[in-house]
């Protein structure tokens, strides 16, 4: 990897070794914590039985806590596609940011640099799908926003990290907020359900409740500019668009 590391290893991980071929997903997050020592601290420390594989600092510099072929603790309770509990099957990278509860700002430059020098690392070495570069709140959209409408999705999938559809901003926003009827919906759910997003609606969830945080999920990702919970046109066009992606 041509990019500078530092070894900071974590406590939280499975002693048991993994297959390369179990790796499947690469998952983006954000620390979401005022200070980044505070992140770094929790991150490896044994009783908030949290971690990652990776962290990229403020300044652009990578970290690493957990050893790739190890099961780091980062994304709990996740489910997509077939795959459920997805610390098994991933590789968890941390990006230093304050996160929706304090400030959320964008990320950095240097930290998008070492971000796609580390992504394109990892999708090479265990020959990583870009249908499964997701981030926190795809696979547990009812619990996470991370990594949030900030994170540069669409100039990711420019460098053939992730997806992103090819429909024109100018006549996403002609149909931005126009209405859709119950056909529509359901075809927009299940469009969302093939992509990868759980259907199942988690315990304690009203499905009318878990539906919104789908779709405030699927914006923060692919309509980045309103985050409003409720379905149209823009967001239906899209589901399709993205649907072809898939195949």
């Amino acid at each position: 990897m041509s990019i500078k590391t530092r070894l900071n290893y974590s406590p939280n991980f499975n002693s048991v070794k993994r297959k390369p071929k179990e790796i499947k997903f690469i998952i983006f997050h954000y620390t979401g914590m005022k200070k980044e020592s505070a992140a770094i601290n929790r991150l490896t420390n044994i009783q908030s039985e949290v971690s990652c594989h990776y962290l990229i600092k403020n300044n652009g510099e990578i970290i690493i806590l957990v050893p790739d072929l190890y099961i780091s603790w980062h994304a709990g309770r996740s489910s997509w596609r077939n795959y459920k509990s997805l610390n098994k099957n991933s590789i968890g990278i941390e990006i230093t940011n304050l996160g929706h509860k304090f400030n959320y700002k964008k990320f950095s430059k240097k930290q998008i640099v070492s971000l796609l020098i580390l992504s394109k690392f990892l999708i090479k070495k265990y020959n990583i799908n870009q249908k499964n570069i997701l981030g926190h709140s795809d696979i547990a959209p009812e619990r996470k926003k991370d990594p949030g409408e900030k994170f540069p999705w669409k100039y990711l999938a420019k460098n053939k990290i992730s997806l992103w559809h090819n429909l024109q901003a100018k006549n996403l926003k002609n149909v931005r907020s126009c209405k859709i009827n119950d056909i529509d919906k359901k075809i927009f759910f299940n469009n969302v359900f093939k992509i990868g997003y759980s259907k199942k609606t988690p315990k304690n969830i009203s499905n009318d409740k878990y539906q919104v945080f789908i779709i405030k999920a699927f914006q923060r990702r692919y309509r980045q500019e309103l985050i409003n919970g409720i379905l149209d046109k823009e967001c239906l066009i899209i589901s399709k668009n993205l649907i072809k992606k898939n195949r």
